[in-house]
């Protein structure tokens, strides 16, 4: 009987270990049984979310160009993981694209440029911003940690929803308990503004929301409205306090790829930030109506107080990360086009 156990328990072991080498396989840049290449592109939104549109759009243009060689497969909502799982992923060559946002300022310093309050003023902005800074400064610095960033796209302008009042000035936060993506400039600004945030993975936030665990949360209108924060939230404070950049990241499975591949997908990817751009503005209007119709009540804070209220971040991250108060001062010059 025990012969028959062991036996048992190493036929398992054996079937255990070659589906996990399948599973790794194919979001690894393997070949299929047909030669085609499958890729896996994994992000925390959730479907009809702005990083949802933005990675199928990605996938269908890769699948139709490249039919035959490669085929890109999406993952939302979290399935293969949080933000910190895929970077992870990434290293091991075990995922082969992802979207991360915020969690980027809490694996390279230098991305906490991002979390400084009413830094981007618009997508204009942003895109000089793109070309000044982030490629020549801080793509580098990704790949010092073994992540390579084909191109930009976004997250978007961040507004705050809640169920314990209106949020006009910062001392409207005082006390309630927000939900943080995880980045510690995040944490600190809604420190500063008096209010209890606690970082946690999107896909617990409506939950938390639900059954009172949290008070609020901080997304782009496209986030809050495909997350259905809705049904949860009585309030929406169109704070515009962050605009944040989502980063087409690959890692350690991009080399194994052809060449010719490779330049088609960075490619793609790139010309992708316009439809992301065009489908952001869209998104930002339609679903700020549905919001209102949904019965949340919306209204504008003062903008003025907020800003004021930012100072110490930006003298903390001017003084406390290298470069810090430098890209500030270039990223702040390019409001104009200058």
């Amino acid at each position: 009987m025990r012969s028959r156990r062991g036996a048992l328990s190493i036929n398992r072991g054996i079937e255990f270990a070659l589906l996990t080498a399948f599973l790794v396989a194919g979001c690894s840049g393997e070949p299929g049984e047909e030669g085609v290449i499958e890729l896996s592109f994994g992000h925390v939104g959730a479907p009809g979310s702005l990083f949802a549109a933005s990675a199928e759009e990605f996938a269908r243009r890769a699948n139709a160009e490249l039919a035959g060689r490669v085929e890109v497969n999406v993952f939302g909502s979290s399935q293969l993981g949080g933000d910190e799982v895929m970077l992870q992923k990434l290293k091991l060559g075990t995922l082969d694209f992802a979207l991360p946002s915020t969690i980027m300022s809490s694996t390279v310093d230098a991305f906490g440029l991002f979390e400084m309050p009413y830094l981007v003023q618009d997508r204009a902005h942003m895109r000089r911003i793109e070309e000044e800074i982030v490629w020549p400064v801080l793509v580098p610095m990704a790949e010092e940690r073994g992540y390579t960033i084909l191109a930009l796209w976004e997250n978007g302008f961040r507004h705050v929803t809640n169920n314990t009042r209106p949020v006009v000035t910062p001392s409207d936060l005082s006390g309630i308990k927000l939900r943080t993506p995880r980045g510690i400039w995040r944490v600190k600004l809604f420190q500063a503004f008096g209010a209890n945030p606690t970082p946690m993975p999107l896909s617990e936030v409506f939950v938390a929301l639900q059954t009172g665990v949290m008070d609020g949360q901080e997304n782009p209108l496209a986030q809050i409205h495909a997350s259905k924060f809705q049904e949860v939230q009585t309030y929406l404070s169109l704070t515009g306090h962050v605009y944040t950049p989502a980063y087409v990241t690959v890692g350690a499975s991009w080399d194994r790829l052809p060449e010719d591949v490779r330049a088609t997908l960075q490619r793609i990817a790139s010309e992708n930030q316009s439809f992301v751009h065009e489908t952001a503005t869209q998104m930002d209007a339609d679903f700020l109506v549905e919001l209102r119709e949904a019965g949340v009540e919306v209204n504008q804070p003062d903008r003025d107080a907020f800003i004021r209220a930012s100072t110490e971040i930006f003298e903390e991250f001017g003084s406390t990360v290298e470069g810090g108060e430098a890209m500030v001062t270039d990223a702040l010059s390019l409001v104009d086009g200058a």
